[in-house]
């Protein structure tokens, strides 16, 4: 009885730790989102940097082909190199976005990676808890036969006291039979005696007589 008890404790302290650790994951979980949200945020940050940057750029552009009436001969000499200059500038602009983009896609792939891989713990850890459930209910089961075994043997502990209060009635009862018989037989004796005593009293009277 004290061990089932025991065990039904250790089994509510197990679910309650089981509910705690389940809101401690949770807890994990939460915290993780924001993480990746701060993360969101920085990439969002750090496109908005590089979109001010652009504009800068072209800002810088469109002054230096803003016309001024003293360099408007020189703008029109460097004309052409301006051109060019400006052409290869947008292709650079263009492999960078690209860059950022295989950079983007990368990260992507990572986040996606880190995220399969957190999906394979948390499977792992339900497993784990379901592994523990199974043992924790083959141990119930454990318990409920070594419960029946006890009910078994206390049934068999009152079968044996039934068999030995039966073997004490039928001994009671031989005795009193016994001394139904000894009784019998004192009452033989009795009437034996005074069969005798009559017997020895009439001849006692025959012989007065």
């Amino acid at each position: 009885m004290r061990a089932a008890k025991k065990w039904r404790r250790r089994e509510r302290e197990g679910a309650r730790e089981r509910v705690r650790e389940r809101e401690r994951e949770r807890e994990r979980e939460r915290e993780r989102e924001r993480e990746r949200e701060r993360e969101r945020e920085r990439e969002r940050e750090r496109e908005r940097e590089r979109e001010r940057e652009r504009e800068r750029e072209r800002e810088r552009e469109r002054e230096l082909l803003r016309p001024s009436p003293p360099s408007t001969f020189l703008i029109i000499l460097f004309s052409p190199w301006i051109k060019r200059e400006r052409e290869r500038e947008r292709e650079r602009e263009r492999e960078r976005e690209r860059e950022r983009e295989r950079e983007r896609e990368r990260e992507r792939e990572r986040e996606s990676e880190r995220e399969k891989e957190r999906e394979r713990v948390r499977e792992r850890e339900r497993e784990r808890e379901r592994e523990r459930e199974r043992e924790r209910e083959r141990e119930r089961e454990r318990e409920r036969e070594r419960e029946r075994e006890r009910e078994r043997g206390r049934e068999r502990e009152r079968e044996r006291e039934r068999e030995r209060e039966s073997e004490r009635e039928k001994e009671r009862e031989r005795e009193r039979e016994r001394e139904r018989v000894r009784e019998r037989e004192r009452e033989r004796e009795r009437k034996k005696k005074r069969a005798s005593v009559c017997v020895r009293e009439r001849v006692r009277k025959r012989g007065k007589g």
